[in-house]
């Protein structure tokens, strides 16, 4: 049985919380990864945090697969990016921010520490666009959004956006 899930939108308070390390799976968590994925499938993301469906865990998915056929969907519990080297900037969305894309610089490669769904510690690299969902989501575990990494401009003109989506989060917190 799914978890049932929905996402959390900008300006609910669990997204600006920095999240706490896992240190032991809690009961029910392939259920609620499972759930995450397909939740994910639905709204036509690529990457999703345990704080976007209102978990305090330090953990988001990935299905990377969506990007390349020869790779898989990911579980990073506890990332922490070791390394950062280059930059490049393209646009990105996210399920948090309906309708908002915006320009975001990131760096191109990173070095990345985390373990997956067994606790299994890994360390890799990643490039390009990986390495950019890898970035994009471990902010989300760090209460950091993508609007957070533009001009203070840019930022002004998307004040009513933001306005509009937190007024909208507002009202499913008060419904839920």
């Amino acid at each position: 049985m799914q978890e049932d899930l929905k996402i959390f939108y900008y300006g609910s308070p669990i997204l600006r919380e920095k999240l706490p390390k896992i240190e032991e799976i809690p009961e029910g968590f392939d259920r609620l990864v499972e759930s995450m994925f397909e939740l994910m499938s639905e709204e036509e993301g690529i990457g999703l945090s345990a704080n976007q469906v209102g978990k305090g865990l330090r953990f988001f998915i990935a299905d990377f697969s969506l990007y390349k056929d020869d790779m898989a969907k990911k579980v990073f519990i506890n990332p922490k990016i070791l390394e950062r080297e280059g930059k490049t900037r393209d646009e990105e969305g996210c399920l948090s921010l309906p309708e908002i894309k915006v320009n975001v610089d990131r760096a191109d490669r990173i070095k990345v520490h985390y373990r997956d769904r067994d606790l299994k510690e890994h360390t890799k690299e990643f490039t390009g666009y990986l390495s950019r969902v890898i970035q994009h989501e471990t902010d989300h575990l760090n209460g950091t959004f993508m609007t957070d990494r533009i001009s203070p401009l840019k930022r002004k003109l998307l004040d009513n956006k933001l306005k509009q989506i937190a007024k909208m989060a507002k009202k499913e917190l008060k419904q839920s």
